[in-house]
């Protein structure tokens, strides 16, 4: 997906490599980077050629030449953005924001921006850990491929930034429930309440709500809570009547004494509902 949409973004470096190239051919060796005045087309076209050979950091030395030798040419805008990649596809994350960074602020209405905001989100996004460990990189990714869908919603890169929100949103959701869980053990039932909290309300999309709604019903119940308990279990049964999570829920509450809507009758009022609508719209 990313070769796709890097190929298909502004950056048209093949028909210029290409044009480059069969000017040169037979003529050029491999240029030394000792600084040399040298046709920007040849800079540019021996580090794209780099760029085919996956010789990452030499590409960006050659990108770089073309930036101090033609600092105002229209080579010098895309040698930043094949700066910026090369930086990607070599792993170094850092660097490859900065440079679309530095695109974006230099050229921000340029058509090639879409896909600075893009590259930028996605080295966010590929830095992404397990949810044990801290998940700032999952919250940059998840504001960067914001922007990118807010500014470019009809792009593909938009349309993939979509799938990765979702991605993302999941991934933090994952978060909060590991750290509440983690109160529960410990016996810290209203910490838990906040991070449970926090997925309903945020992440309700997730797959996680069920068990974020469940852990509530158990958290609130251990606090004594029972009201709340019994509400959290009916929000679970109304949205995920045949959930395994509310079969848990409703053991749970029925041992306090408290008389929540079985599982199998949420699950039954569900089945009318979606027949009744079905009757108004088939299908």
């Amino acid at each position: 997906m990313r070769r796709e949409l890097f190929r298909r973004g502004s950056i048209i470096a093949a028909v210029l490599v290409a044009a480059a190239l069969s000017g040169c051919a037979g003529k050029q060796n491999k240029p030394k980077l000792a600084y040399e005045e040298r046709p920007v087309e040849l800079l540019y076209a021996t580090g794209a050629q780099r760029i085919d050979q996956g010789r990452w950091s030499e590409a960006i030395d050659y990108f770089e030449e073309v930036e101090r030798q033609h600092p105002y040419s229209e080579w010098s805008r895309r040698s930043i953005l094949m700066q910026a990649y090369a930086y990607y596809e070599g792993n170094q994350y850092a660097d490859a924001v900065a440079a679309s960074e530095r695109f974006i602020q230099l050229y921000p209405g340029s058509p090639s921006a879409s896909y600075a905001y893009y590259l930028k989100a996605i080295c966010y996004f590929e830095q992404i850990v397990d949810v044990g460990r801290d998940q700032g990189s999952a919250a940059s990714a998840l504001v960067a491929l914001r922007e990118v869908a807010q500014r470019y919603p009809n792009s593909d890169y938009a349309r993939d930034a979509r799938v990765k929100i979702d991605m993302v949103n999941d991934q933090l959701a994952g978060k909060e429930m590991a750290v509440g869980r983690w109160y529960l053990r410990r016996n810290q039932p209203l910490a838990a309440v906040n991070r449970f909290k926090t997925v309903v309300d945020k992440y309700q999309t997730t797959s996680h709500t069920p068990e974020a709604l469940y852990r509530l019903v158990e958290a609130y119940l251990t606090l004594g809570l029972n009201e709340e308990a019994e509400h959290n279990g009916a929000v679970l049964g109304a949205n995920f009547p045949g959930d395994p999570w509310y079969s848990d829920a409703y053991k749970l509450l029925t041992a306090k004494g408290l008389e929540p809507v079985a599982p199998t009758e949420t699950a039954e009022k569900a089945k009318k509902k979606e027949g009744w609508l079905g009757k108004i719209i088939p299908g």
